[in-house]
């Protein structure tokens, strides 16, 4: 089978939401900024460029791709907005994929932008014509579900798995553990593009991460829904509320030959699932696994993995149920700890990927997560060697 392949992928540092560098920073100028580095590095002139497809979730209207389109000039290039919740910057790139292996395109930029701190806000009415603001209920439950659990995704698992508040706080602290000495040691310098802030500064650095994190400190922490018996989730060992954005350029082989542009990574698949909103968490499971088998791989063939930390039960979980080694997962911290920018956080897993594997001299890598209203996405790559 044919594979497109990647050749530049980009993030900008993610920001903690309201309180953050990020916090005046619109979604198009995190839009703009990744785009044009991510063309900038590619290879590709803007000319060059057939199409962009961009993840935004819960942002509230608007065409970002087609927006960051024009303001890098590509007047001719038209844009596609994608909404797959947490997993839309996952499917974004096999949109863009899709594109490029069918011939609809020859090069697409895929990415995803999500700017909680600025999002509008949204006013919606009831059945009754009461008026609300904030997020309206968007998902039905499943007849069997009480109400109030449904909600708790990162608590059904973690209940349906046994796993425990102590195994959760412990992941959750190597997780800031890992993306602190990967901050220090300059590890994400080569993924990284710095965004330009409204007083004239630069944001250039990760500043979710705790370095002060301690599993005393977490275990210190209430429960978000104490009303809820037993409940285990905690703003410790859940993900933070995060900006940012990630993007990267997507095409054929041949085209990148043809052009004199380095291969980054080879796409090699994709998945997306549902499952009964409930047990949403569990669909990173369900899309790992529908990943490895659509590509042919086995878990041992995968040399580093990216789980989403929405929750950290997420990726105990799915360590447990598909035997990986810890030490091959999240090797740099995720959503507890760089945070989980929403619609940028499946793309910005894959950029990690395609740089840390670079590093390594190459491999395979996997990347899976679970979705609001019960979905999940998974994309499968390789990193040729040197």
């Amino acid at each position: 089978m044919n594979n497109a392949v990647i050749v530049s992928a980009v993030r900008t540092p993610i920001g903690t939401s309201f309180k953050g560098s990020l916090r005046s920073v619109r979604a198009e100028e995190l839009a703009r900024t990744v785009l044009g580095a991510a063309i900038d590095r590619s290879g590709f002139r803007p000319d060059e460029i057939d199409d962009v497809v961009l993840a935004e979730s819960l942002y509230g209207g608007g065409d970002l791709a087609r927006h960051a389109a024009l303001a890098t000039g590509m007047v001719r290039v038209p844009g596609m907005a994608l909404n797959r919740h947490c997993a839309s910057g996952l499917s974004a790139i096999g949109v863009a994929a899709a594109s490029v292996l069918a011939g609809g395109a020859d090069v697409v930029v895929a990415g995803g932008v999500q700017s909680t701190s600025t999002a509008p806000e949204l006013v919606w009415r009831d059945a009754a014509g009461d008026e609300f603001r904030g997020m309206p209920p968007t998902f039905p439950h499943t007849a069997e579900a009480d109400d109030d659990v449904t909600l708790t995704v990162g608590f059904n698992v973690a209940e349906k798995f046994a796993i425990s508040r102590e195994a959760m706080d412990i992941w959750a602290v190597r997780s800031h553990q890992r993306a602190v000495a990967a901050i220090d040691a300059g590890v994400f310098i080569d993924e990284l593009v710095p965004v330009s802030l409204p007083d004239g500064g630069s944001f250039a650095v990760d500043e979710h991460p705790r370095r002060t994190t301690s599993q005393a400190k977490l275990a210190s922490l209430p429960p978000l829904h104490p009303e809820i018996e037993g409940f285990s989730i905690t703003a410790g060992n859940a993900s933070g509320i995060n900006d940012g954005a990630a993007a990267l350029v997507v095409t054929r082989p041949e085209v990148a030959a043809a052009q004199g542009v380095t291969v980054m990574a080879k796409i090699l698949g994709w998945s997306a699932v549902g499952v009964d909103p409930q047990w949403t968490g569990t669909a990173a499971i369900d899309a790992a696994v529908r990943v490895l088998e659509r590509t042919g791989l086995a878990v041992d063939d995968v040399d580093l993995w990216e789980v989403n930390e929405a929750f950290a039960s997420v990726p105990v979980a799915v360590c447990r149920e598909l035997g990986l080694d810890e030490s091959r997962v999240n090797v740099h911290g995720s959503g507890c700890s760089l945070g989980h920018p929403v619609a940028a956080s499946g793309t910005r897993m894959i950029t990690t990927l395609v740089h840390e594997l670079r590093r390594r001299g190459g491999g395979v890598g996997v990347a899976t997560m679970c979705a609001g209203g019960g979905q999940g996405g998974a994309v499968a790559i390789r990193v040729p060697a040197p």
